[in-house]
């Protein structure tokens, strides 16, 4: 595919990659996408690989679920991939403060059924976080995307090394994930990610605070946040209780943790 056409609206955007949305073509007929591309002129290796892999795992996405890669293009010069545009906005961009209960109903009974799809496609996304989810609160359909460090294993392991150089997010980060646990990064990594996120939903704030990438590791590794339903006193206790699940499961490893893993599926 030839070179991206202007204009495209900004949907997201970090340090590392800026996503939009528009058309790729000046017929008025022409469907409206979604392009992934570099934030920086000067991408690094490490960025050019995450666009490649994520391009890569296109046959195992599924549109039901999932933002799904359709082409490679040159965006300003740089490699970008254009993306199947399901509608609706990223949930960090939606939302600045607590989401009211029906509505956080809707993204959470929507993520979980996506993630769900990932799982059963043989994936582990491990990134999980607003910012990876587009949410359409006209149909209340909810897409994943941001597939760069996903995996094919069902089971891996994260080598420990400078925490500032881990593939993710801190804040929503597993403590598997960061290599300072002797356990293995598989679907509970998500579901952990997926426990961060809900929390962060209902009650307008992450679980924790840090200031620095090593605070972050202890917090996940060592600290229990207060409940949901204490930081926002009209969530359900039922909601609350599920919410915090989702992380002590994947934390502490329990043995409870198969089993009502089972009943939140």
């Amino acid at each position: 595919m030839g070179a991206t056409q202007s204009p495209l609206t900004v949907l997201r955007e970090n340090d590392e990659f800026t996503l939009y949305r528009g058309k790729l073509s000046s017929r008025p007929d022409s469907a409206s996408v979604l392009l992934l591309a570099p934030s920086s002129n000067q991408p690094s290796v490490e960025t050019l690989k995450k666009l490649e892999h994520e391009y890569s795992i296109r046959d195992e996405l599924d549109s039901a679920w999932a933002a799904r890669p359709v082409a490679v293009t040159k965006h300003l010069g740089q490699p970008a991939i254009v993306l199947e545009d399901p509608g609706g906005e990223p949930l960090d961009r939606l939302f600045s403060g607590p989401v009211e209960l029906t509505s956080f109903l809707r993204i959470a009974i929507g993520l979980a059924s996506a993630l769900g799809g990932l799982h059963k496609a043989g994936l582990i996304h491990k990134d999980v976080k607003p910012a990876n989810v587009l949410f359409d609160s006209a149909t209340g359909a909810v897409r994943l995307m941001g597939f760069g460090i996903a995996s094919r294993l069902p089971r891996e392991r994260q080598a420990p090394g400078p925490v500032e150089f881990i593939a993710g997010t801190l804040p929503y980060m597993a403590p598997e994930q960061t290599g300072r646990m002797n356990r293995s990064v598989d679907s509970r990594t998500d579901l952990y990610a997926l426990g961060i996120t809900l929390y962060e939903l209902l009650t307008g704030s992450l679980p924790f605070t840090a200031s620095e990438p090593m605070e972050w590791v202890h917090c996940h590794i060592a600290k229990q946040p207060a409940p949901p339903s204490e930081r926002q006193r009209d969530v359900p206790p039922s909601v609350s209780a599920i919410v915090s699940l989702l992380r002590l499961c994947r934390s502490q490893r329990t043995g409870r943790c198969d089993s009502d893993r089972a009943a939140i599926d």
